[in-house]
């Protein structure tokens, strides 16, 4: 624990790094704590704050930064949140606005970004799969076009290349069964429900059915799992832009996503914004940057994680209330969609 006076003079001293990106010094600490301390004092105080791990002297300055255990102390303890203004919210709400539940993750990535100007991160929504609806249409040379629709509203079209020609009445008659047996089942209720009925069904009836769920299946899990938007800003960001060998690793880690994935995956668990600060996160490309996040939601069951990412030097009080009210803002604008599909 520090006492009252040296985490005044953290927040002041995160304040002032995160605004001017330069090392602050005692001379200045004086002036703008509003403490009546000398110089000598605040030295004192820094010198037990950095012996503590919370802050750093640069070799190049007289003056600290913030370490990664300070910016932790700084938002567990001493930061002030500021409130989104109406206008941005109003904002915000005219963007989260789409016919799919794709392009309503797409445009929260995209918004995350343009406000925070880092890297907006959306994990699309994780929900049992299912199918609303499909159709069967006849193509030339033994194929048939496969055309799926999936609960959550996505269209998605398939080339099945069939052992035998079928006419488009057998077509139909295979879309009508399907349609009225399992529309709006999840695959793994639909595939145990094909199993008993395939002995029942003719030949190529059962043949179609087996088609339609491998390419269902396909089709559920195509798209992106984790949506990037805004990942050109970080080239500026500290930690980043003074290393080429930071910049690659971390476009690695963007291009393969299943890291990102297993990050938000666990800030899926904890209630409210969920902030990663550099080695917390447990990923090597981002040591030196962090990462806030938060769940959003459909009738209480958790679907997705959205966040940003962005240097350790960010403006947290204005990031937190962002990224929270986007999550709530998305949750409302999903469940209103899933509804009307």
């Amino acid at each position: 624990m520090i006492d009252p006076r040296a985490a005044h003079l953290l927040k002041t001293l995160v304040e002032r790094y995160i605004a001017d990106g330069q090392p602050v010094g005692s001379r200045s600490l004086s002036k703008q704590s509003g403490l009546e301390l000398s110089p000598a004092t605040i030295r004192n105080v820094m010198a037990d704050l950095e012996d503590m791990g919370f802050v750093a002297s640069p070799h190049t300055s007289a003056g600290r930064i913030p370490t990664p255990k300070g910016y932790r102390f700084f938002v567990d303890s001493l930061i002030v949140v500021k409130p989104l203004e109406q206008q941005e919210i109003h904002r915000l709400e005219g963007e989260l606005v789409a016919d799919r539940p794709q392009q309503l993750v797409s445009a929260a990535a995209q918004v995350l970004s343009q406000l925070t100007h880092f890297a907006g991160v959306v994990m699309a929504p994780r929900r049992e799969p299912g199918l609303r609806h499909l159709e069967f249409l006849r193509l030339a040379d033994r194929r048939v076009l496969l055309i799926v629709v999936t609960s959550q509203g996505d269209v998605q079209n398939r080339i099945l290349h069939t052992d035998r020609t079928y006419t488009q009445a057998q077509l139909v008659e295979a879309t009508n069964y399907f349609n009225q047996q399992f529309a709006g089942q999840s695959l793994a209720a639909i595939r145990a429900g094909l199993a008993g009925e395939l002995k029942r069904l003719s030949q190529d009836i059962a043949a179609l059915m087996s088609a339609a769920i491998d390419a269902g299946a396909g089709a559920m899990e195509e798209g992106e799992t984790v949506v990037l938007a805004g990942e050109r800003n970080l080239l500026a960001s500290d930690g980043v832009a003074s290393s080429m060998e930071r910049v690659r690793r971390l476009f690695d880690l963007f291009e393969q996503k299943s890291s990102l994935l297993h990050l938000f995956d666990l800030s899926q668990k904890a209630a409210g914004v969920q902030i990663y600060i550099g080695g917390e996160s447990g990923l090597a490309p981002l040591d030196e940057m962090s990462v806030v996040t938060a769940r959003y939601e459909v009738d209480g069951q958790v679907i997705g994680t959205l966040g940003v990412i962005g240097p350790t030097r960010m403006a947290y009080e204005r990031v937190i209330p962002i990224v929270d009210v986007t999550a709530k803002l998305l949750s409302s604008a999903m469940a209103q969609q899933l509804s009307e599909t």
